[in-house]
């Protein structure tokens, strides 16, 4: 069974920085999907960043620039560093993992939040 966790939330001001960590058991980082997702009160969850099977990256117009999605294949965990935080990027903060014949993400953490103050 997969299982997948992220750490590293928290609280800060704007123009702080944050890295979120996740790692996943029994899934490997290398040839498949790793994404990053949030959801904030009364809204939908988005994409944040995202690898693909073949390592490229893609981001959500709203952190390009500001959030860079990494791995390290031989430790198996994935990060997402924030820097140039927003009141807007307060949100629950998701890892999730998928195979790459399947067309939705197969595996999520329980999420870390994020609270950006102005």
């Amino acid at each position: 069974q997969v299982q997948v966790a992220e750490s590293g939330g928290g609280s800060v001001q704007a123009g702080g920085s944050l890295r979120l960590s996740c790692q996943a058991s029994r899934f490997t980082y290398s040839n498949n999907y790793l994404g990053w997702f949030r959801q904030a009160p009364g809204k939908e969850r988005e994409k944040v960043a995202a690898f693909d099977n073949a390592g490229s990256t893609d981001y959500a117009d709203s952190v390009k620039g500001r959030f860079t999605i990494s791995k390290d294949n031989a430790k198996n965990t994935l990060y997402l560093q924030m820097n140039s935080l927003k009141p807007e990027d307060t949100a629950m903060y998701y890892c999730a993992a998928r195979w790459p014949w399947s067309r939705e993400y197969n595996y999520w953490g329980q999420g870390t939040q994020v609270t950006v103050s102005s």
